[in-house]
């Protein structure tokens, strides 16, 4: 592989407190209707979207996105 192709790097943000899926889309990705942006930026980020959610204060479905998470705004290039 190139030493060009490996020193492109995909357009990445770390979440501010209390992000979820959907004000993420909303800053990241506007002019994309909600649903197809937070649809794509899971998939981007299965690293996040697929981990565990943890319990708090005892509510199952806490907000899985931490602010040291990497969370990347646009698909992997081919």
């Amino acid at each position: 592989m190139p030493a060009a192709a490996l020193s492109t790097v995909r357009k990445s943000i770390l979440p501010q407190g209390g992000d979820t899926w959907a004000t993420i889309a909303a800053r990241c990705l506007p002019g994309t209707p909600e649903a197809e942006a937070v649809s794509q930026l899971q998939s981007w980020n299965l690293h996040v979207f697929m981990r565990a959610a943890g319990v708090a204060g005892g509510v199952r479905g806490a907000n899985p996105i931490l602010p040291s998470d990497v969370i990347f705004i646009e698909p992997p290039r081919a």
